[in-house]
């Protein structure tokens, strides 16, 4: 019997506590989202160190725009100047850039941003990096639905043939493997409607770090708590050895 791989393959994060880190400072809410970029790209680094494929980013949820307009705002600024900043850099690093979400609801300018990412970055191999912006969960499974029902009633598909991969390949993420391992940071213990159907079987790993403090060493030890886990998918499963 094979040892399994130690390392997660796929790695989904929710980024959360650049608010509750800024206002500990006495600071602008807004500057936690700037301290929290700093922290993507180091998280991004290790992941490259390490030789991580996947990694899944929750950068703006669909319920984020319930927060105080000029937040909302400034924030969406702060996006597009950090993805105008860094691309060049990921691009260099090997990074492939993916959003996932749905973008309508963006300014004319974060799209073409978006786009512009993209496409610089299509070829690249060593990191696929899903930025999840204006996602919800619950939305990405009814769009499933939806595309798979018309489908079905334009005689495309028949009902029968709607299996789990068929639903899956649906999703934002499509084809992709679910996440091996989800890390949430800032302490709270909940999903918030981050990938409810590919997180069915991930190890889900909390930590009361606010995201703009999370750095290498909080991201290794998530790694080895992974590494010491029990990965069962229903069956008697095989214990990790790090």
């Amino acid at each position: 019997m094979s040892t399994p791989d130690p390392l997660p393959h796929h790695i989904a994060i929710i980024m959360d506590g650049n608010g509750r880190w800024a206002l500990r400072q006495g600071r602008p809410r807004t500057d936690g989202h700037e301290a929290g970029s700093d922290a993507l790209k180091r998280t991004i680094e290790s992941a490259l160190r390490h030789g991580i494929p996947l990694l899944t980013v929750y950068a703006f949820s669909s319920e984020n725009w319930r927060r105080p307009r000029s937040e909302v705002r400034k924030l969406l600024e702060l996006f597009l100047r950090a993805l105008n900043r860094e691309v060049r850099e990921l691009n260099e690093n090997g990074v492939r850039i993916r959003f996932v979400g749905n973008r309508s609801a963006f300014n004319p300018a974060l799209r073409d941003g978006m786009l512009r990412a993209e496409k610089q970055t299509a070829d690249n191999q060593a990191l696929l990096l899903n930025v999840a912006v204006n996602y919800g969960g619950h939305d990405d499974i009814a769009r499933a639905a939806r595309h798979l029902a018309a489908a079905v009633e334009r005689g495309e598909l028949s009902s029968s043939q709607i299996d789990i991969e068929r639903f899956g390949a649906e999703l934002a993420l499509g084809k992709l493997p679910a996440p091996d391992l989800f890390i949430r940071t800032g302490g709270e213990r909940r999903l918030s409607n981050f990938l409810p159907w590919e997180l069915a079987y991930t190890e889900l790993y909390f930590t009361d770090v606010l995201w703009p403090d999370f750095g290498v060493e909080h991201f290794e030890a998530a790694l080895a708590d992974f590494a010491n886990r029990e990965r069962r998918f229903g069956g008697l499963g095989q214990v990790r050895h790090a």
